[in-house]
């Protein structure tokens, strides 16, 4: 396999078949873990609090911390864990960084930023292998690449979701700042679709869905991928890595929280592990999070996060060293960041210790194939 972040999941975005609901499941791995949680469980006088902040409001993009807790997997560890989810001003680093929160998530880039900035934070877990972020346009505005954005009004996440647009930008020789109209997105897709912009963000797990949820007026039905000129960032070679979970420096130093980190990723490495193979008993987990999107959106969105997880060639949680400099060479090279980032910045040595208690379990998920998940109206 071609271990790069342009490799497999941009062939599957694009050749997504939009007909009947299903999913994937590996029979061995789904008995096995099933019976592991008994056999793996403690005998806990105390249990260790600890919260995990997580990057955005509920929804299938965090089902394996979900499942982790409805499974009683942190319980079996002897931890007492709190999900917070954020609001739309929330920063994780900024909450991590002030003691709010013992573990959290964000992706890479941002995460070198903040180091880049003096904030010592590193990655502990890597879970998400792939980028799924996008830069999406409808067929009618003609963007055919990341050059054609120039002079146009383009939408973005920002607070560090915009990293991967603006190196791309540079790439082709764009100034964001004065090439292009740089507009805050919000975390829907109506700029796009009412035409305030050319181009907006979209995840493939959420917002590109989102589209395809939609009405295209000109047709009455729904859009089609045909409908869409999408930017891959993995094409570009601009892709960085995404959901990692991370720890302050100073925290995970002491001995006591080295253990806690090792029992919170083992636990969450077993959630997400279910939700290989227990698509739809995952998305009943994320639905008792009351998403503000509906089951039908959830189910496609489970079925995509687990494409930016397996394969794990090395193991759930670890990270590639290839990856992590892609990343780092990227950020440096337009802007992310000023100085080369620090290997410091990441380590694998608790998710390694963590997949010590994991075995005779699919961590790798080698053979997990995604299943096929039909678009509904309005992700109802």
């Amino acid at each position: 396999m071609n271990r790069t972040l342009g490799s497999s999941v941009a062939l599957r975005i694009l050749t997504l078949s939009l007909v009947a609901a299903g999913s994937a499941a590996a029979p061995a791995p789904m008995a096995a873990l099933a019976e592991a949680p008994a056999a793996a469980a403690r005998t806990c006088s105390t249990s260790d609090r600890v919260t995990l902040q997580l990057k955005w409001i509920a929804q299938a993009q965090f089902a394996g911390y979900y499942a982790a807790s409805a499974k009683g997997y942190y319980r079996d560890e002897c931890l007492d864990v709190t999900i917070r989810h954020p609001g739309e001003s929330i920063v994780p680093e900024q909450v991590e960084a002030g003691g709010s929160a013992q573990f959290a998530l964000d992706w890479l880039p941002s995460l070198l930023s903040f180091r880049d900035q003096g904030t010592p934070l590193t990655t502990i877990a890597q879970v998400f292998q792939y980028s799924g972020m996008r830069e999406i346009s409808l067929k009618e505005s003609n963007i055919r690449g990341p050059a054609d954005l120039k002079g146009k009004r383009v939408a973005v996440w920002l607070r560090g979701n915009e990293h991967e647009l603006f190196a791309t930008l540079a790439k082709h020789n764009l100034d964001p700042r004065k090439d292009v109209e740089i507009v805050s997105q919000p975390f829907d897709m109506n700029l796009l679709l009412q035409k305030q912009v050319v181009a907006a963000a979209a995840m493939t797990y959420n917002e590109l869905a989102q589209v395809l949820e939609a009405k295209n007026p000109v047709t009455g039905k729904r859009y089609q991928l045909e409908d869409l000129n999408i930017i891959d960032f993995n094409k570009e070679g601009t892709a960085m890595l995404e959901d990692g979970i991370f720890v302050r420096e100073d925290w995970i130093k002491a001995a006591v929280n080295q253990d806690i980190a090792v029992r919170f990723l083992r636990a969450s490495f077993k959630g997400w592990m279910y939700c290989r193979d227990h698509q739809d008993d995952c998305v009943s987990f994320v639905l008792t999070q009351r998403p503000t999107l509906g089951k039908g959106h959830q189910t496609w969105q489970m079925n995509e996060i687990n494409k930016l997880i397996w394969p794990s060639p090395d193991g759930i949680g670890i990270m590639d060293e290839r990856l992590w400099k892609q990343t780092a060479d990227v950020a440096l090279k337009y802007g992310v960041i000023k100085k080369p980032a620090e290997r410091a910045a990441f380590t694998n040595e608790f998710a390694r210790k963590a997949h010590q208690g994991l075995e005779g379990l699919d961590t790798r998920g080698l053979n997990w194939k995604a299943g096929i998940v039909q678009v509904t109206e309005g992700g109802r």
